[in-house]
């Protein structure tokens, strides 16, 4: 047991030993030595450093190399004009100040390193919205090179303006930008450049709506009130991916246009149907119309996609239109024919109630009246002339014999009525225009004072009407609506294709 115990002192008295030369080695030492010599050479550089100049303050301007990484295109909105985007910005420069070796060594150092040093002022001039992400920490890294250059990164999400043009919308194509500009600095203290590599990611990026087909980078100067900057500016040429459209506009309101022609294969009797399915595909078109317009900005001028929702209404609206002339044409001419049917009837019957000798004539200036006449429109006739006076003398004075008829109705001037109706149908019937002894009471002032425009539109519409090929069956109009209909929207469909997406 002694034995044992010696032995086991003595193992652990050599592992002791080996762990203390270890602690002990060269390497270890280095590396206690160069973090203690970096901790020193940092606290070297910053002592007396001012944030507030810039690098090669009071000398020529600073070059500053910027580069873009794309991480993703969140969304692009027509309404507010703009987009949101995820991208890594790198920005190179040279602070002689903080040179601390003349060998290739590089610090990486923490974000906040970045708050003890000057930075460049760079903002985007077309920027919305824009915020730095902080998880875990704040997306920021400072690398510093031994002869003084710096690389400073951040990632950050900015939603950027985008004035776009919707003339060919939803076949368009659109060019967003990034601009990025220093603040402050005019061009004689920092002037902006692209390194070799401006822009990565570009081609992994994808968007729900759009298909990035290029990009393009280029700089210029900008002249503002206080001063000419710099300006960096990375265009983006999307094109917009049309299936959505197709799919959620463009299809169903063809179908609404077409379901629109079933009327024409309808009878025409079957008012209530046709009438029905008219409204119907209106109404439709319009709530698609107005579900369009919800997704896009106020905008005066008109798009491609509202000369496609109109054009479709239209044609909607034709067909129930279609469908208004058809069923006037049918019912004008049965109520032509029954009044024509009518008349024949009245003269039928008038002629057969007439016998010899039955005729009643009348003196009073060529006025006649058929005693079997009952019909007709009559008009009121007033006697001015005659004054049926109560006292004889008077009465008398105003008799004369070219009211006398041979009949001898009016023999006695007592027995004369002051008015009295006259059928318009009557054979013998004649309106004497010169008789200053008669008043008419119907349209005759109205007649000699009408307008002369509503006389010749009243004229133009009567030769229009005659110009108009007479119409015996009303199936006539809706046979060529089968035909004329989906001919006219087929060549609207393919000019309006050609026009556009061509």
């Amino acid at each position: 047991m002694t034995f044992l115990w010696i032995v086991a002192t003595f193992l652990l008295a050599s592992i002791k030993n080996t762990l203390a030369i270890e602690r002990t080695s060269p390497s270890t030492i280095a590396i206690d030595e160069r973090l203690s010599n970096v901790t020193r050479t940092i606290s070297r550089l910053l002592n007396g450093y001012d944030i507030r100049l810039r690098p090669n303050f009071g000398g020529p301007p600073l070059y500053v190399g910027m580069d873009l990484t794309i991480a993703s295109f969140d969304s692009i909105s027509e309404v507010n004009m703009d987009y949101t985007i995820t991208m890594y910005l790198n920005q190179y420069w040279k602070d002689e100040r903080l040179s601390f070796s003349s060998n290739d060594e590089v610090l990486t150092l923490s974000g906040d390193f970045a708050e003890k040093i000057w930075v460049p002022d760079t903002f985007f001039a077309n920027d919305k919205n824009s915020f730095l992400h902080d998880v875990t920490e704040r997306n920021k890294l400072v690398r510093l090179n031994g002869d003084g250059s710096i690389t400073y990164g951040m990632r950050f999400t900015a939603t950027l303006a985008c004035m776009m043009d919707l003339h060919y919308y939803p076949l368009d194509s659109q060019n967003c930008t990034v601009e990025i500009e220093s603040y402050g600095y005019t061009v004689s203290d920092v002037v902006m450049y692209w390194k070799d590599t401006p822009v990565r990611g570009v081609e992994e990026a994808e968007l729900p709506q759009f298909t990035i087909t290029g990009y393009e980078t280029n700089d210029r100067k900008e002249e503002l009130a206080t001063g000419d900057y710099q300006r960096l500016s990375l265009s983006f040429k999307l094109q917009r991916n049309i299936g959505y459209f197709v799919f959620q506009t463009y299809l169903p309101s063809c179908l609404i246009v077409m379901l629109s022609w079933v009327s024409f294969w309808i009878n025409h009797e079957a008012t209530s149907a046709r009438v029905a399915l008219g409204i119907t595909t209106v109404l439709t078109m319009t709530t698609i119309s107005t579900g369009v317009r919800s997704s896009l900005p106020r905008i005066s001028y008109v798009k491609a996609i509202d000369i496609y929702l109109v054009m479709c209404f239209v044609f909607v609206f034709a067909a129930l239109l279609e469908y208004a002339a058809v069923n006037y044409t049918y019912w004008g001419a049965r109520a032509k024919k029954k009044s024509k049917k009518t008349k024949e009837a009245e003269e039928t019957s008038r002629k057969a109630s007439i016998a010899p000798g039955s005729k009643v004539s009348s003196g009073l200036d060529g006025y006649s009246t058929g005693a079997g006449n009952t019909g007709g429109t009559d008009e009121i006739l007033e006697l001015q002339d005659i004054r049926l006076s109560p006292i004889p003398s008077i009465r008398n004075r105003h008799n004369s014999t070219r009211y006398s008829t041979s009949s001898g109705m009016l023999d006695d001037p007592a027995k004369f009525p002051p008015s009295f109706r006259m059928s318009r149908s009557s054979p013998g019937y004649t309106f004497p225009v010169n008789r200053p002894g008669l008043r008419f009471r119907g349209n005759r002032a109205a007649a000699h004072n009408r307008p002369k425009m509503l006389h010749a539109l009243k004229k133009g519409a009567n030769a229009l009407k005659a110009s108009m090929p007479k119409i015996k069956d009303v199936n006539v109009i809706d046979k060529y609506s089968r035909i004329i209909f989906p001919v006219s929207f087929l060549v609207f469909n393919s000019v309006y294709w050609v026009f556009y997406a061509v």
